[in-house]
């Protein structure tokens, strides 16, 4: 069965047909912004118009508005085409697009968060978690990470500023999904925020607020 895999939760926007591990078609474009105007001529583009028995969307953490826009774009292609639906996370696509360029090793996940913060997360050299989503202050973050090999958009700043380590500056690319762990990929499609919006009605509850650093 092919895959359609959307991930558009950070600056960087790409889609991706897979078939058991292969990529048949897909792209990938850093945009910072336009994530709306351009996921959908991006789908379109795919064989098919990117038809697939399955979709995977990125949940986050990242962009409010870019976890949005995903999820939407997958939630109605999914009803169109009576597809099955999952999610999953950005860090951990993130980690595993790290063990394929660096080999696998434990890894320590930094990305851009908001108000200064990064999303952080650890991940085995098995691709599983082994510690929460957390969302830390720069220095909370790098005395939090302990592993050798640290990726994402902040991996360079943080391992500057700890003093060592390997930094692996990476964005998502879903073209990358196939070396995900299976496990990490279920029917869950809650938005994993990371960190409480920045702007909400009065009395509604907080999302995604900060999870400890893991341990």
């Amino acid at each position: 069965m092919e895959t359609l895999v959307i991930d558009c939760a950070t600056e960087a926007c790409s889609v991706a047909l897979v078939r058991t591990g292969e990529v048949l078609a897909g792209e990938w474009r850093v945009l910072g912004r336009g994530h709306a105007e351009q996921l959908v001529p991006m789908i379109a583009a795919l064989p098919g118009k990117g038809r697939a028995g399955r979709i995977a969307v990125a949940l986050g953490p990242g962009s409010f508005t870019g976890v949005r826009v995903g999820l939407a774009a997958a939630r109605a292609l999914a009803l169109a085409w009576g597809a099955e639906l999952v999610g999953y996370s950005t860090l951990a696509l993130i980690a595993a697009q790290a063990r394929d360029a660096q080999g696998a090793q434990a890894v320590t996940v930094a990305t851009t968060g908001g108000h200064g913060e990064w999303f952080v997360q650890r991940f085995a050299a098995t691709g599983l978690p082994l510690g929460l989503l957390a969302t830390l202050a720069p220095a909370a973050a790098a005395a939090a990470a302990n592993d050798a090999l640290v990726a994402g958009s902040q991996a360079e700043a943080l391992v500057a500023l700890r003093g060592h380590g390997t930094a692996l500056a990476v964005l998502p690319d879903a073209r990358a999904f196939a070396l995900l762990p299976a496990a990490l990929a279920g029917p869950d499609i809650t938005p994993l925020y990371g960190r409480a919006p920045d702007a909400r009605l009065p009395g509604a509850p907080l999302l995604g607020a900060a999870l400890p650093p893991a341990a």
